[in-house]
């Protein structure tokens, strides 16, 4: 029996299938995506029509790895999958930003985009597919879509760009960019590097755009051998009236205008009177006119302040707050500002501020990851809040949301490549955004940067972050750098890019307008250049350089390599060993194996003696002297007998000082000249042939007792 229909197409080298027909068929569209015995799942439902008074795009993008794929059992109490991971939710984000700009502006019925990771090998990551597969769930399906897309990875190994590698690869690679687009179009980039140079940056968008296109192609191939995929869907959702539009246009279009070639850098002051123009409309209504016009004015104002804007920057030249299209907001920063903290930062750009913490700790301090994909521990961490204040807005706080999510992990991204190779600290930064009006993002990568070296952690080059914009239309277009939030909101492209002085770290690129031409996009990145360097500059004339030791009361790690062997006896039975020196030194000890064969060891204390002492103690364990015969000790006493004392030699060591090399004199009891835990001074004399134990003296390093004379003869 034939049961669906079957495609392949071969990417980078590798063959992806998809099948459709087989599962889920009461989705309005299903595939099953196959790399390797990678598998993913894609799903998409769509309401048959709008709620009421629903005005936008109710897109739900959900991504899930289930354990089961890598054939294991979840951890925690239910032994299921719970809410979404980091790692899931960046995927969700990276599929929702490449899908949301191709649906119809006017289409706002409920859409519901599911993908699963069903099978995983091990080999071939399955975030970069996941876009290629939820694209074509939709394709072969009958809802609107303007698309379709796709998505790869492009790393390099070995100086060539290589096309969705293989984790192994990517272990080798220096760029890991993930890339959406259309046949036509680039609509969406983000990834990490290690300081590449924009024309590199312009040869990656290449190279994915050329592996998309066939991608594309091959899924209006597929969608065209299934009967249900066209026509698509009919839809009414928006109710239109030509009249009012051109009459609010007439009205608040040369207002606006006027507002907007003011060039007003207070964003509440530009936003009242905006709304003034709208409430002055509004009054010049009678209520019936009121009562016919109310449900048009607020979108119809929007368009026409919308295009007044846009209009002023392209054909007048000036930008809402009345910069240059290539200047920068006033900067200033300060660090050294939380006197608890570990290293802080307070970083402001125009009306966008982000106070930076820096806490530094030991290799239990680690964040442990379970993932399907991922399991093990990660020693930098970065976290993002976006408080509702920020904004001026009281709205309730439930929990970290996507978008915080994605932003924090964009700025741990850019400041990962700088991290010292010899760093044995785990980072974790904490960025609060206190003022917001475009990228608070790449404020957090330029607190993030000074908090650690203020700190004193030795980053091999600072990094700064800049979010640049674009207004086209009409023939024209205008690059903007450091862009507002309404910028950003009214304009065709956010293009975050960080860097240090000699290259690029990480971007992350959303583009809303169609067939950019990669002129354009070469000037966005040049011009970006030319801004992160002016942010650098302006860090930099607040903290040159990291300071050249942590503070005060920053804990202090010493580590050290030990022979593997010696792990054991460093933890002893049980842990006991090491939990009674942690005990003793009031210090923190960890042991970790390494690949290498050797065990690392690793102490963390507030104090140097009790520091020092710990990593003496193991040190004596981990390497232990060897007793030499005719050399002198000092050693404590571990056990009396009636015939003499044991004594440790060195640390695993021990030995007898027999009852009569213990002194000169007679002795009839030790414990009447000595006790248990007592140092003494002694010799090694030799070996005890039967039993092989060291014999030892402490007589032999006494001075002898002068003779008495004798008293003389009575005659």
């Amino acid at each position: 029996m034939n049961i669906g229909t079957k495609k392949t197409i071969t990417t980078g080298g590798k063959e992806i299938s998809i099948e459709t027909g087989r599962l889920a068929k009461q989705a309005d569209g299903a595939v099953v995506l196959r790399m390797g015995d990678t598998m993913i799942l894609a799903t998409v439902v769509a309401a048959k029509d709008a709620r009421e008074g629903v005005d936008f795009l109710p897109l739900t993008v959900d991504y899930k790895e289930k354990f089961a794929a890598d054939g294991r059992i979840p951890g925690g109490f239910f032994r299921r999958e719970a809410r979404p991971s980091e790692r899931e939710i960046l995927v969700m984000r990276i599929v929702d930003r490449a899908l949301r700009p191709l649906f119809p502006d006017d289409y706002h019925a409920e859409v519901q985009v599911m993908m699963q990771l069903i099978a995983y090998d091990g080999v071939n990551s399955p975030d970069a597919l996941v876009g290629f597969a939820a694209s074509t769930a939709i394709a072969i399906s009958d809802i609107p879509f303007n698309g379709p897309m796709s998505e790869v990875r492009v790393g390099r190994v070995d100086g060539q760009f290589v096309v969705n590698p293989t984790l192994e690869q990517m272990e080798q690679s220096d760029i890991d960019c993930i890339i959406a687009g259309t046949i036509d179009n680039i609509v969406m980039l983000e990834g990490e590097m290690e300081e590449i140079s924009e024309d590199e940056m312009v040869e990656i968008i290449k190279t994915a755009h050329d592996a998309i296109k066939e991608q594309c192609q091959f899924q209006l191939d597929l969608a065209a051998e299934i009967p249900g995929s066209s026509p698509k869907r009919e839809y009414s959702h928006e109710d239109h009236n030509e009249e009012i539009r051109e009459k609010i246009a007439a009205f608040a279009y040369d207002k606006c205008r006027d507002i907007a070639k003011q060039g007003i850098a207070d964003k509440h002051k530009r936003s009242e009177l905006f709304g003034g123009v709208k409430e002055a409309y509004i009054e010049s209504l009678s209520e019936e006119e009121l009562e016919a016009e109310e449900a048009y004015i607020g979108v119809y104002f929007k368009e026409a302040m919308k295009k007044a804007v846009r209009d002023t920057m392209l054909h007048d030249g000036v930008r809402l707050d009345g910069r240059q299209f290539n200047e920068i907001r006033p900067i200033w920063s300060e660090v050294d500002y939380l006197p608890t903290a570990h290293g802080s930062a307070i970083f402001t750009r125009g009306e966008t501020q982000a106070l930076m913490s820096l806490t530094l700790g030991g290799k239990m301090d680690e964040q442990m990851i379970d993932d399907v994909t991922f399991k093990g521990s990660v020693p930098f961490m970065l976290h993002y809040n976006f408080p509702p204040f920020s904004t001026g807005e009281a709205r309730p706080i439930r929990g970290t949301s996507r978008r915080e999510v994605g932003h924090g992990n964009l700025a741990l991204r850019a400041l990962k490549p700088v991290l010292p190779e010899d760093n044995a600290y785990t980072i974790r930064l904490v960025s609060e955004i206190l003022e917001s009006n475009g990228s608070s993002s790449m404020a957090t990568v330029c607190s993030g940067t000074l908090a650690m070296m203020d700190g004193g952690v030795q980053i091999k080059a600072p990094v700064s972050g800049i979010a640049m914009g674009l207004i086209a239309g009409d023939g024209k277009f205008v690059v903007l750098s450091d862009i507002l939030g309404d910028e950003d909101h009214l304009g065709d492209m956010d293009f975050k890019v960080t860097g240090t002085a000699a290259g690029i770290t990480a971007c992350q690129m959303d583009i809303k307008v169609d067939g950019l031409p990669y002129e354009v996009l070469i000037q966005a990145l040049n011009q970006a250049k030319e801004g992160r360097v002016h942010i650098l500059n302006e860090m930099l004339k607040t903290i040159a350089a990291p300071n050249p030791d942590f503070k005060p009361h920053t804990p202090r790690i010493e580590a050290f390599n030990v022979p593997n062997d010696m792990i054991g006896a460093i933890i002893g039975p049980g842990g006991k060993i090491i939990q009674q020196l942690q005990k003793d030194t009031n210090t923190n000890i960890t042991i970790e194996e390494l690949e290498s064969g050797e065990g690392q060891v690793q102490v963390m204390s507030n104090n140097a003696d009790d520091m020092n002492a710990a990593v003496s103690a193991i040190r004596l364990i981990a390497f232990p002297p060897q007793v030499e015969e005719g050399a002198e000790y000092e050693g404590k006493i571990k056990s009396l007998q009636a015939y003499g004392v044991f004594v440790e030699i060195v640390p695993g060591t021990d030995g007898l000082i027999h009852i009569s090399e213990f002194a000169h004199e007679r002795i009839n009891k030790m414990e009447d000249v000595c006790k248990e835990g007592d140092l003494v001074k002694f010799k090694v004399v030799g070996r005890d042939p039967k039993t092989k134990k060291w014999k030892l003296s402490r007589k032999v390093l006494l001075p002898k007792p002068e003779r008495k004379e004798e008293a003389p003869k009575a005659e």
